[in-house]
């Protein structure tokens, strides 16, 4: 894997990506070629009509990244992934009507543009398909050894299983005594036992990583092998740290503070945070001035709806612990919580407004949150802030619960992206996985990422209650 700006990137998906975006490139310009290029030729086609050709790439790329399909999981069937490449196209084709009507001059041909979408078709059906075949074939792959055999190493397994982009290998599982198992847990992946000849094994498999995901480590952890294999060039890598690099999310459960202590992450400069800041600063002011039409119209469709008052208000914990009063467009009737207390909402909510179904759907009930971004109560991205009364009870049951007050809460966050709605404490143990992957691991360009994600998300309706 590639490791920019703190994150790691499939090496293998980075190609696929980069090559399909340049295989659009060349659909484009051969219709192009074929309609127009030849009386002047291939160079003087593109120099007249480039920026349009690269306008038309960079929607197409867009489109397919809205349908998922640079999301490569064991469970896409062939149908799926047919029928959401025939929906990109035609959304490219609706997006780039409106690109023309407001910039006519950038206008490639009509029938240009018809042919472009028969060759992109094509191109990117073989070119998927020539993809698929060399993930089977594990191509880009790197060899691994996976050290230990209890439920870090099973989740580790899962985990590429169940992602069949990731640019890694696993050839052995090694045990240090015999075990008992039911069901195939590591995935057709052969076993063996004692750590006697790890560093043989490895290099007989051609593997260039040692995975060392052992559940405990006192009394059994091979330090003589290990440092045998290190100094021979084989790659050494704690499970953990391996866990988190392929799923964007910590292991909470398996993690101890030590290790916290000692890995990378958790960098916050003062500079990093000054500019967060100013964006947070410009973004809502500009933000809360433009929409300030559809705020009115969100906030008269509330009130003719049901009564009570248009915006809610509730008291969040904030960061460093402290509380402060988080606003919303209001969507649910008035007093939801008056014979329940406080819950969490729940699918199909029969307290939710036909008001707030749509509002909640769009993401538009979070839009008075921009107040609480210029105030510096939130930022746009960091984990959710939670009431009090829920942080009250997570933080005595959920290891690690305390360290996601340790930076300003967002509209937005890393595990609103990677998780759906929760609404229950597994759902809440498994959203800080991702929110404490985020304080780790926090820069500006992985807020760009989750601001990007979450545009994705809101247009797509995902994730919402």
């Amino acid at each position: 894997m590639i490791q920019l700006f703190r994150q790691h990137f499939s090496t293998r998906k980075m190609i696929f990506v980069v090559g399909e975006g340049i295989l659009i490139f060349l659909a484009i310009s051969l219709a192009s070629f074929l309609l127009l290029g030849e009386d002047i030729g291939i160079s003087g086609m593109l120099e007249l009509i480039w920026p349009k050709v690269l306008l038309v790439s960079v929607m197409a790329q867009l489109s397919l990244y809205f349908n998922d399909l640079y999301e490569f999981k064991t469970t896409d069937s062939t149908f799926d992934l047919a029928s959401r490449l025939v929906q990109s196209i035609g959304i490219l084709s609706i997006a780039m009507a409106i690109v023309y009507f407001l910039l006519p001059e950038m206008i490639i041909g009509k029938w240009i543009f018809f042919a472009s979408l028969v060759f992109l078709l094509l191109f990117l059906v073989a070119w998927r398909l020539l993809y698929f075949l060399l993930i089977r074939k594990k191509f880009l792959a790197e060899r691994a050894i996976m050290v230990g055999s209890g439920d870090l190493a099973r989740d580790i397994l899962s985990a590429i299983d169940g992602n069949r982009d990731l640019s890694y290998d696993i050839r052995s599982v090694i045990s240090h005594e015999k075990i008992a198992v039911e069901n195939d847990p590591f995935k057709g992946v052969s076993v063996k036992y004692g750590f006697d000849d790890i560093c043989g094994l490895a290099e007989a498999q051609s593997a260039k990583s040692l995975i060392v995901a052992l559940d405990e480590k006192r009394g059994i952890f091979p330090y003589k092998e290990l440092l045998n294999c290190k100094v021979r060039g084989i790659n050494i890598i704690d499970g953990e740290s391996f866990y988190e690099r392929i799923t964007g999310k910590l292991l909470v459960e398996k993690i101890n503070p030590t290790w916290l202590i000692l890995s990378d992450g958790f960098v916050k400069s003062k500079m990093a945070r000054a500019i967060k800041r100013l964006i947070g600063l410009v973004l809502s002011t500009g933000m809360l001035v433009l929409l300030s039409p559809l705020l009115l119209l969100v906030g008269v469709a509330i009130r003719l709806e049901s009564p009570g008052p248009i915006l809610f208000s509730q008291k969040r914990v904030g960061e460093y612990g402290k509380p402060f009063t988080l606003y919303k467009f209001r969507s649910m009737t008035h007093h939801a919580e008056k014979g329940t207390g406080p819950v969490w909402a729940a699918q199909n909510d029969k307290r939710i407004t036909r008001v707030g179904k749509i509002i909640r759907r769009l993401r538009i009930d979070e839009l008075p949150q921009l107040w609480n971004v210029l105030k510096g109560d939130m930022s746009f991205v960091g984990p959710r802030p939670e009431r009090p009364y829920f942080v009250d009870r997570l933080k005595d049951i959920i290891p690690y619960y305390r360290e996601r007050f340790s930076v300003r809460p967002g509209v937005t966050g890393w595990a609103q992206i990677k998780y759906t709605y929760g609404s229950s404490e597994k759902d809440a143990l498994e959203k800080l996985k991702y929110d404490l992957y985020y304080i780790k691991n926090m820069s500006l360009v992985l807020d760009f990422m989750v601001i990007f994600h979450t545009v994705k998300t809101v247009l797509l309706g995902r994730g919402s209650r």
